[in-house]
């Protein structure tokens, strides 16, 4: 006879765990909740101010135009990347040698830092050393990322598009991998066509591949910060100073330590309450 006696000693194993969980992430996240409430007047003297650092936070008229920056940016990055990344998984071999070859040249920008990047693009976009804003001279375009506020900002983008298209590709190209081979076979049977297939047999089987995709996308490019720092600084002007920039100048520039941890939760609640939306609407439409 099995005893069937539970047994829940298991959860041992995963105390450690839970542990480590709980040092690195809950107790660095209830210093900064301490930290929003209170006005920090010296190493041991502080004054406990209730939520005057969330209101004077959101009250900031240049958190407003960081945040409108920052949803203009993000949104751009899943309407290009996407697609994008959909059209090269579609364009990939599926057997051979070239299956190896173009999964390798496409992690090699996965796989640069993105400090790095950022160092690549500002001399790449420079017109007197760099080939792609010496080019853009040589076509007659007047181009200059550190004097123009829309150059500034394209700049960035096609950075990110070039550095993260990549990984969506590569979602999709393993998702496409995924799909049983009898699906395109009763598509030839029936004589579908590669719209057919695209439409009622590859899209469908990527809705999840395509939730993950733009969950990470969004939360990535909502979090950027090397890669806009070291091309632009933020600027010209403001033009690139998204969130996480305008959260560090108040922690480093400013060392407004109750401002930058109330304005750190309210960053840590947009993330979870867009990518929530994102998850719920990209479900929705799947299931119908």
């Amino acid at each position: 006879m099995i005893d069937k006696t539970p047994n829940n000693k298991a959860w041992l194993f995963v105390l450690p765990m839970a542990m480590l969980v709980a040092f690195s992430a809950i107790v660095p996240l209830m210093t900064v909740v301490n930290y929003s409430v209170q006005d920090i007047l010296g190493p041991n003297v502080r004054v406990y101010v209730g939520f005057e650092w969330f209101r004077k936070v959101l009250r900031d008229p240049e958190l407003h135009a960081a945040f409108l920056r920052q949803l203009l940016f993000s949104f751009s990055v899943l309407l290009i990347e996407l697609p994008l990344g959909l059209g090269v998984s579609l364009l990939m071999p599926r057997r051979g040698w070239a299956v190896s070859a173009t999964l390798v040249v496409l992690a090699l920008p996965l796989l640069i830092p993105w400090n790095v990047v950022g160092t690549i693009w500002q001399i790449f976009g420079r017109t007197d050393i760099g080939m792609g804003g010496a080019a853009l001279t040589g076509l007659g375009v007047d181009y200059n990322y550190t004097l123009d506020r829309v150059d500034a900002w394209l700049t960035v983008l096609v950075m990110d598009v070039w550095h993260w298209t990549p990984l969506v590709a590569l979602l999709c190209y393993s998702g496409l991998r995924a799909i049983p081979p009898a699906y395109y076979q009763a598509a030839a049977i029936d004589g579908a066509s590669a719209w057919s297939v695209f439409r009622y047999i590859q899209l469908p089987k990527l809705k999840n591949v395509l939730v993950i995709a733009v969950l990470l996308r969004f939360m990535d490019s909502f979090m950027i910060y090397t890669e806009p720092f070291v091309v632009t600084g933020g600027g010209p002007g403001n033009s690139t100073t998204f969130l996480s920039q305008f959260l560090t100048r108040l922690a480093v520039g400013q060392f407004d330590l109750g401002p930058a941890a109330a304005f750190s939760l309210i960053y840590f609640v947009f993330i979870l309450f867009f990518c929530y939306v994102f998850y719920t609407v990209v479900n929705r439409i799947g299931q119908g």
